[in-house]
């Protein structure tokens, strides 16, 4: 089951033509991954802020189908889905367009791959 986040596009998301400026869809969509972490019960604070474990993203990209413009309310839907034991990628759909983040599970202090942590287990068993 993915993950349905509603958002209404702002001015500060558009370039000077009106319409949804390239990189502002990968925040867009990330507002969508926070909020899915959220709706799981993670507490974003001590997610970001976690001596265990990081979470940075190694590849995003974006594809347009149609202009998206200020005040259209459009739906993201976010589906999860496990790469193996320390990866993950998300793929979003909008009317529009398309995106995908992939992310990587890292110790924050070595710098090195580590395995998923048992928050982010759930939540791709719950939205992927």
């Amino acid at each position: 089951m993915s993950f349905s986040y509603e958002y209404l596009i702002q001015f500060r998301d558009t370039d000077a033509a009106g319409v949804v400026y390239f990189a502002s869809i990968l925040s867009i969509c990330h507002i969508a991954y926070e909020a899915s972490l959220i709706e799981s019960g993670i507490d974003l604070k001590l997610f970001v802020n976690n001596p265990e474990f990081a979470v940075p993203i190694t590849h995003a990209s974006a594809d347009f189908f149609k202009p998206l413009y200020c005040g259209d309310q459009i739906t993201i839907e976010l589906t999860p889905r496990s790469i193996d034991s320390c990866r993950f990628e998300i793929n979003y759909q909008l009317s529009s367009a398309t995106a995908i983040t992939k992310h990587i599970v890292i110790d924050p202090s070595t710098r090195k791959r580590k395995e998923l942590p048992a928050i982010l287990t759930s939540w791709l068993g719950h939205w992927g």
